[in-house]
């Protein structure tokens, strides 16, 4: 890395661009990695209750499934960016700050959870409704056909759709910088658009299409793996 940006003209200052770059992709993966999981540890249950409460399912309500389908896409419509402006006071409530990596996490999941929640529930669609009604039929309780039937016959989608989410957080957390979030975004902001420093920029955006390519490749293999059909 550093014989590259030295090629680039970066000689008094590679060893420091070397050393942001490095941090700042850790940051991200940090970012990543936690607000994809806590994400998804609260959007696939948002998602299985969005349909089972809907019309069909065994636990329908359309009065719930209205009110909670508003509320969903009420956030999903919100821009990141006015998201992580309108809640700094939420984020400096549960963190303690409102900027840094950890801060960006909170808007980063509060924008993500309704947008999996959306995809889940149009991934456990694809299920035959057939299926739900034979297990029915055998008296398996609510409960156990959503073990045992729904998500693992919607598992391949899910993994794509869950692709599909870390490729969307990747983006935001890249957009997090502009509000001093960390990560690759806040190295592209402050050097390669306020010093002007366009070869940072360049290798800012070319590590985040790195790290997007390698994300799509690891949720194609495993989509492979687990779908059996």
């Amino acid at each position: 890395m550093v014989d590259f940006l030295l090629s680039l003209g970066f000689t008094p200052y590679a060893s420091k661009i070397t050393s942001l770059l490095v941090d700042g992709t850790i940051d991200t993966a940090y970012m990543v990695f936690l607000a994809t999981a806590i994400s998804i540890i609260f959007g696939v249950p948002l998602g299985v209750i969005l349909l089972v409460t809907s019309k069909g399912y065994f636990w329908e309500s359309p009065v719930f499934y209205n009110v909670l389908g508003t509320i969903v896409n009420a956030l999903r419509s919100i821009p990141f960016i006015i998201l992580m402006v309108a809640i700094i006071p939420l984020t400096k409530f549960l963190v303690g700050t409102s900027i840094g990596t950890t801060a960006a996490i909170v808007p980063l999941t509060i924008s993500t959870i309704p947008f999996l929640a959306r995809l889940v529930e149009t991934s456990l669609r694809t299920v035959p409704y057939g299926l739900v009604e034979a297990a029915q039929s055998m008296g398996t309780s609510p409960f156990k056909i959503i073990k045992k039937v729904l998500l693992p016959e919607a598992l391949p989608e899910l993994v794509q759709n869950f692709t599909l989410t870390v490729i969307v957080i990747i983006g935001c957390s890249a957009m997090a910088g502009t509000i001093g979030g960390g990560g690759l975004g806040d190295i592209a902001i402050r050097y390669g658009y306020q010093r002007f420093q366009v070869e940072v920029m360049i290798i800012t955006v070319v590590v985040l299409i790195l790290m997007v390519q390698l994300t799509q490749v690891v949720g194609d293999f495993i989509t492979k793996k687990v779908d059996h059909r």
